[in-house]
């Protein structure tokens, strides 16, 4: 017992100096809520083969994030609702068969990636405010842009949980769902704009190359043991939040960038659950 302790009171001193920062405070506060946003909505996007849609509004996220900056505009304030139209507009191009899925998420990913780095090159070049953007930092987060990551999760997380069979239907069977009433394009809208709203206030944390892996790690995570959507769902929001918490406290103690080291642990996570899932098959 008592050789256990120091490890324990180590522990304790850790979590202590962790939370009496307070941009460390500002980043869990939006953080947790955020990485169960995007765990949620991961799993009706992998199951759907839409995942990589985060991919790509990462992408037009950090081109206006980049033009929002040289006009010294609110960044989330212009990059919201930019993103949302970017999602909308994917959506109506990949359902009007015209150009497929991955191939319109490619074109407008690369285009706005293009395009903020124009802008960035024009204005002066790379500055710590457009980096913070690209690879993420714990030190973006201000006190307005808590408040403002904290109401869209939470509008996110309501919508979501209000129109959970909805989601469920299209995500299983769409055709069923619209023969039976239901307004797939409705509902299909509404899980890409929930997805943009996510990705652009995940991004001040995880970065626009990294905050993808918040939608599809937890979800295919989860899918390696769980058999139900409702399980799966739950599970994927639980072990998002611990992996982001972890990430983030493995970042604080060891320097390390937030972002990477939240992914870093959502592959360990899958590995371990992966692992997790061929013995439970096995067993049975």
């Amino acid at each position: 017992m008592a050789s256990g302790s120091p490890g324990v009171i180590g522990t304790l001193n850790l979590l202590r100096d962790f939370f009496e920062l307070d941009f460390i405070t500002r980043a869990v506060a939006v953080g947790l809520p955020v990485s169960v946003c995007a765990a949620l909505l991961g799993v009706p996007l992998v199951l759907k083969r839409f995942s990589m849609i985060g991919d790509g509004l990462s992408h037009v996220g950090f081109g206006s994030l980049c033009v929002a900056l040289v006009m010294n505009a609110s960044p989330l304030r212009v990059s919201v609702p930019v993103v949302m139209l970017a999602a909308f507009f994917l959506l109506r191009l990949s359902e009007s068969g015209k150009i497929k899925g991955d191939a319109a998420i490619a074109v407008i990913s690369s285009s706005s990636l293009a395009i903020g780095v124009l802008v960035v090159s024009l204005s002066g070049g790379m500055n710590m405010d457009v980096y913070s953007y690209l690879f993420g930092s714990v030190l973006a987060m201000s006190r307005g842009d808590v408040r403002l990551g904290l109401a869209l999760s939470a509008a996110v997380l309501f919508l979501f949980a209000f129109f959970y069979h909805k989601i469920f239907a299209v995500t299983f069977d769409e055709s069923f769902a619209k023969a039976s009433g239901t307004k797939a394009g409705v509902y299909n809208t509404l899980l890409a704009l929930l997805t943009a709203v996510t990705i652009v206030v995940g991004m001040r944390i995880m970065g626009a190359m990294l905050i993808s892996s918040l939608i599809i790690f937890p979800a295919l995570t989860s899918m390696r043991v769980c058999r139900s959507f409702r399980s799966v769902v739950i599970t994927s929001a639980i072990v998002s939040a611990v992996c982001f918490f972890i990430g983030l406290l493995i970042s604080f103690e060891f320097s390390t960038p937030a972002g990477a080291s939240v992914v870093a642990v959502n592959l360990l996570v899958f590995l371990l659950f992966t692992a997790a899932g061929k013995i439970k098959r096995k067993a049975l």
